[in-house]
């Protein structure tokens, strides 16, 4: 590349510049089949498996990321690329509910330049290095979009390196959809908040009148890929219809039966991880866990004004470009 230039702008703000583009695809209309578990005629709020023990060992896994900055770099013909330069972190909380100890796990952070440029090349200074990730189109949503997969694949290796002495009984906790995590086994993906209302009115009904603690039926949900779900009333809500409501997911490939398994371990289990509304705004859906998982991730990407300053100093200096 013949240029490198950083944004002067806080990343926090939008671009000075908007790249044109029509950013990325949006997921296709889902496909829904409520009669898993069982028929949707007969839906209603299922009972607690009061016999069911919590697994001895519960994996809470999330990422964070950051923009550091929006950058800018120039090919020979004169033809100029936005890109972001970014930081990403993912760990584990490992919950022994027997001892009633929970300790991190599995901390990784790496950071990465997301470019569609031709010619970007690895920017940095010593340890803090943003190599290359290629894109297809310069639209800042598609920019955006881009550093999921690489956080997404870090909590992948954050999830594996947590097992690396398998406990068969433990379960797994990936916050957000399961997408690209499905085939970790024992594991749930946890979707605390409600962009689509997949279900029909009959149905949601049935969502909205679950006691807490209490679940749906198994779903069949295609959208761009595959997956069972359920939705799940935590304790502690304000009364709303949707209040403490999360949907919960697993794997396609697993069989019926261990699905509605997983579920209802998933009843028996998520529950007590249940935020505070005095400690937590997002609660009770941001289990605690997970808000303290948040909190030492983002401390670990790093003081961001350092890291602009990073950014700014290769930009001026060819020699920290290679």
């Amino acid at each position: 590349m013949t240029g490198f230039w950083v944004d002067a702008w806080d990343p926090s703000y939008a671009a000075a510049v908007d790249a044109d583009g029509d950013g990325p695809a949006q997921e296709s209309a889902a496909v829904l089949d409520p009669d898993v578990e069982v028929p949707a005629a007969a839906w209603t709020p299922m009972p607690y498996p009061a016999d069911l023990r919590p697994p001895a060992t519960v994996l809470l896994v999330d990422g964070v990321r950051r923009v550091d900055a929006r950058v800018w770099t120039a090919e020979p013909d004169g033809t100029s690329y936005p890109g972001l330069a970014a930081s990403y972190a993912a760990g584990v909380v490992r919950c022994n509910l027997r001892a009633g100890l929970a300790v991190l796990d599995a901390l990784l952070v790496e950071r990465g330049l997301f470019t569609a440029s031709p010619s970007a090349t690895e920017v940095g200074s010593g340890q803090v290095r943003y190599p290359v990730h290629r894109i297809t189109q310069a639209d800042l949503p598609s920019l955006h979009q881009a550093v999921q997969g690489p956080l997404a694949a870090l909590e992948v290796r954050a999830a594996t390196a947590a097992r690396a002495e398998p406990d068969r009984g433990d379960l797994l906790v990936v916050d957000g959809p399961l997408r690209g995590r499905a085939h970790l086994p024992r594991a749930v993906g946890y979707v605390k908040t409600h962009r689509r209302q997949y279900l029909p009115p009959e149905l949601t009904a049935v969502v909205t009148g679950l006691p807490p603690g209490h679940r749906t039926p198994l779903f069949r949900l295609g959208t761009s890929w595959q997956r069972f779900s359920w939705y799940l009333r935590l304790p502690g809500g304000s009364g709303a219809p949707w209040s403490g409501v999360v949907r919960v997911e697993c794997s396609i490939e697993l069989t019926v039966p261990a699905a509605v398994a997983l579920a209802d371990l998933s009843v028996v289990t998520v529950p007590r991880f249940a935020a505070t509304a005095y400690k937590d705004p997002r609660a009770p859906q941001n289990l605690v866990p997970i808000a303290g998982l948040e909190q030492r991730l983002r401390a670990r990407l790093g003081d961001a004004a350092l890291l602009h300053r990073t950014l700014t100093r290769a930009a001026a200096q060819p020699a920290l470009r290679s």
